[in-house]
């Protein structure tokens, strides 16, 4: 039946065109149709509204994003960077090669993002959205349409972005191919048969759609850059519209798909042009905070220095947020081990741990380094102690550090037993003797009379993003770490991130000075470019970015080919311990938790869209998918 093909097709897309009172909010009842919700100014706003609830909300319930989901930590878990406790995960199924079609973690995306994109569509249809009468005043009226107008590409722009990301690759039939490209409303009882455009022209269309956004949109949602304006005259303009898409947004969307669309996977030829774009849109947001949210005056005024504060959802860091959550301890229930009451749900490896310096800013395998192995967490880059909980490492409160919460002991054997947080002594404790601590709120302690918590929000764009998207691609464009792209260095840039307060105390970094930083950049292009992917893999590990990022890196499209198996399907590990003396440990830390087997460079297209639609083209790797 057409009508079953399109349900399958787009996730309920059907019940959308039809109807349309499952996705627009508010819809009170059923007495609205597809032509009547028009003469109703908050049902059009409805329509882009429910898109930013699928930004926000889980693919499964109405909790609120953060970082505890497929798109976020535990797509480290597909990575060198974590190892997921629960081999039921659907995730860490997808790291060893036991994934099946039934069980595809990739495929509600597809609907989410699909679903998305034709309510934008509706809304832009025939100009049908901007030209609704919102308000009496016209004043007024022109700025509420104009921005919705702007939102409506915006949002699709990020949703068709999420599915070039997610699903872009080489198709079995050899051309590199992208998503079906979707900008019309469609008829519901028509016969759908789609087939997948090409990545360059999903990238153009994705682009298009950002520059008609920024054709409507204001540069920011910023109070102090009204200024004069009485609080009636702002009453659709400025910071309450924080968490919707503005051209900074925007330019992240940009930055991030040129980014992508110059790095070698998808840039054979190496393009400079692609590399010089991702640079410039990267450097708009970089001098955006830098200058323009820079304001002594405003109340979340950014400070290139100061600490990234996950817990507040008006942070200067934020481009572009999810809602936020309150009264919630998601995040800390899932880092921390059993024995605090947590779920141990995922562990960060060794080769993390590895990633961080020395306390000098060194590798700890550079002969100048400070690093011990027969001590192996002392002395380490002070970013370290913000992010991973190790053996002997203690939960302190925020403003109280001499009556630690907890004190992990992960050591395996011990004097008279192993330690209560070692790996496979509980369900619950992490599988390589590491938690995670970015992300937890440390005034957190469900054994208070009272237990307090923090606000979460998910931080999808945010500025230390586009500091490396910068530093990486403007070295690529310059091949001198050292030479200045649209007025900064990549070695500049890079050092603001070096120079900044940890995530929880805000120890400062490398601010005198910087031996290392210096020693690269004179080894050139190459060095500097492996420098960078290392400083990325700090900043951002457990934010659910190097999946894609290895994969953008590296090449090849099959077994033996390229060095994507190399990079990807490699063992991970964690640190056997072993307590000799009360206090005193030897540390294995080749100690190997998993082998990732990860059977493709490209996540596969759902299995039942390939069952209704003969045009689509499987990507290479995914044999029984078709």
């Amino acid at each position: 039946m057409k009508t079953k093909k399109i349900t399958i097709l787009f996730g309920a897309l059907i019940i959308l065109i039809s109807s349309c009172k499952d996705y627009l909010d508010p819809w009170p009842n059923g007495n609205y149709d597809n032509e009547n919700i028009w003469e109703y100014q908050n049902m059009v706003q409805g329509i882009i509204n429910r898109c930013y609830d699928n930004i926000d909300a889980y693919s499964v319930g109405n909790s609120y994003r953060t970082y505890n989901d497929n798109e976020g930590a535990f797509l480290d878990g597909v990575t060198d960077d974590a190892v997921i406790t629960s081999t039921a995960n659907t995730l860490r199924r997808y790291a060893v090669n036991a994934m099946t079609s039934s069980n595809d973690p990739f495929a509600t995306y597809w609907d989410r993002d699909y679903r998305t994109i034709s309510q934008c569509n509706i809304f832009l249809k025939d100009g049908r959205g901007y030209n609704t009468r919102y308000m009496v005043k016209t004043t007024f009226n022109d700025q509420v349409r104009t921005r919705l107008q702007g939102e409506a590409y915006a949002l699709r722009a990020f949703f068709e972005w999420d599915l070039l990301q997610k699903f872009g690759g080489k198709g079995t039939n050899g051309q590199m191919l992208g998503f079906p490209i979707i900008t019309d409303v469609i008829d519901p009882y028509s016969d759908i048969n789609y087939a997948r455009d090409t990545f360059d022209d999903c990238v153009a269309q994705i682009i298009k759609d950002c520059d008609s956004a920024l054709y409507y949109l204001p540069l920011a949602y910023r109070d102090f850059l009204y200024p004069g304006l009485s609080s009636s005259e702002m009453q659709y303009l400025g910071a309450r519209y924080w968490n919707r898409f503005d051209d900074t947004g925007v330019w992240a969307i940009k930055a991030t798909v040129y980014l992508t669309w110059a790095s070698p996977r998808f840039n054979p030829t190496n393009d400079l042009a692609r590399w010089d774009s991702a640079a410039k849109y990267a450097k708009k947001l970089v001098d955006f905070k830098l200058v323009t949210d820079n304001v002594a005056s405003a109340s979340a005024s950014f400070r290139p220095t100061a600490k990234v504060d996950w817990f507040n959802p008006n942070s200067p860091e934020i481009v572009f947020s999810t809602r936020y959550i309150t009264g919630q301890t998601y995040m800390e229930r899932m880092f921390y081990p059993g024995g605090f009451q947590g779920n141990g749900e995922l562990g960060a490896t060794q080769e993390i741990v590895d990633a961080f310096g020395d306390n000098l800013g060194y590798p700890i395998t550079h002969p100048s380094s400070n690093y011990d192995p027969l001590n192996p967490y002392a002395n380490r880059d002070p970013r370290f102690y913000s992010v991973i909980f190790y053996n002997g490492a203690k939960a302190n409160r925020l403003n109280d550090v001499a009556k630690p919460m907890y004190t992990f002991e992960n050591w395996n054997v011990g004097v008279t037993a192993p330690g209560k947080d070692v790996a496979g002594a509980r369900s619950d404790n992490s599988r390589t003797n590491y938690h995670i601590k970015k992300y937890i709120y440390m005034d957190v302690n469900w054994e208070d009379k009272s237990v307090k918590n923090a606000p979460h929000s998910k931080f999808i764009y945010r500025w230390a993003q586009f500091v490396l998207a910068f530093a990486e691609a403007a070295n690529h464009v310059t091949g001198d770490p050292n030479v200045a792209l649209y007025g900064m260095t990549p070695k500049a840039a890079i050092k603001y991130l070096r120079e900044r307060n940890t995530y929880d105390n805000a120890v400062p970094g490398f601010k005198t000075t910087d031996p290392y930083l210096d020693e690269v950049v004179l080894a050139g292009e190459a060095a500097f470019d492996a420098f960078v992917k290392n400083e990325r893999r700090i900043e951002t590990c457990f934010e659910g970015m190097r999946f894609y990022d290895l994969r953008r890196w590296t090449t090849g499209d099959a077994p033996g080919e390229g060095n994507w198996e190399a990079v990807i399907n490699q063992p991970v590990h964690g640190a056997y311990i072993t307590e000799t003396a009360p206090g005193t440990y030897t540390y294995d830390l080749g100690w190997e938790v998993e082998t990732r087997a990860v059977p493709s460079p490209y996540n596969p297209i759902p299995y039942y869209e390939m069952l209704r639609m003969d045009k689509l083209v499987q990507n290479v790797g995914w044999p029984t998918w078709n």
